[in-house]
């Protein structure tokens, strides 16, 4: 921060909500919030279920999970490179104000339905959630990502959508379910 210009994502804005001292120290003093061991299983979740989209996304189709009649006009984003760059932090969509702060991100997914682009992210959790809970950790992160995606002129939808998986059970040969 010593240009005086911010680079903030949506995780560094949830810890400005969650604590705003921590925030200070990170941004300004370069002390770090303690974080705990990153878990394997959930990134190597994120990486499955991205696979899984992308295989439908070549016939331009959904997964067949979105059948129903909510979904029957929205198609997955059909630039497979350029999602593919989104979905690294690095070439991620990014909104810059004037003062030149930047927001950035990596997205999961990216729909469309009638021209606006609607963000999909991808959570996994060893139970199911809320609505509530959902709402309050992550409706920023959707709020971010729509607001990068509308400064690169791409409409919004003005939703975004959350797609839980959490296991129930695994069945004979290792299913999990």
């Amino acid at each position: 921060m010593k240009s005086g210009k911010i680079k903030l994502s949506p995780s560094a804005l949830n810890l400005f909500n969650d604590c705003p001292r921590c925030f200070w120290l990170d941004k300004v003093k370069g002390i770090k919030r303690p974080r705990g061991i990153f878990p394997s299983l959930p990134s190597g979740m994120d990486r499955v279920i991205k696979g899984y989209f992308d295989a439908y996304r070549k016939d331009d189709a959904l997964p067949p999970e979105f059948s129903s009649d909510s979904f029957s006009t929205m198609k997955p984003y059909s630039n497979q490179q350029q999602l593919d760059l989104w979905r690294e932090w690095k070439t991620g969509p990014q909104y810059k104000d004037e003062e030149g702060n930047i927001l950035f991100g990596a997205i999961d997914d990216l729909m469309v339905n009638d021209g606006a682009y609607i963000p999909f992210d991808y959570k996994t959790k060893g139970t199911p959630t809320t609505v509530e809970a959902a709402k309050k950790y992550y409706s920023n992160q959707l709020n971010c990502y729509s607001l990068m995606l509308e400064a690169m002129g791409l409409p919004q939808a003005g939703y975004g959508y959350l797609l839980y998986y959490s296991p129930k059970n695994v069945r004979e040969k290792g299913w999990v379910l």
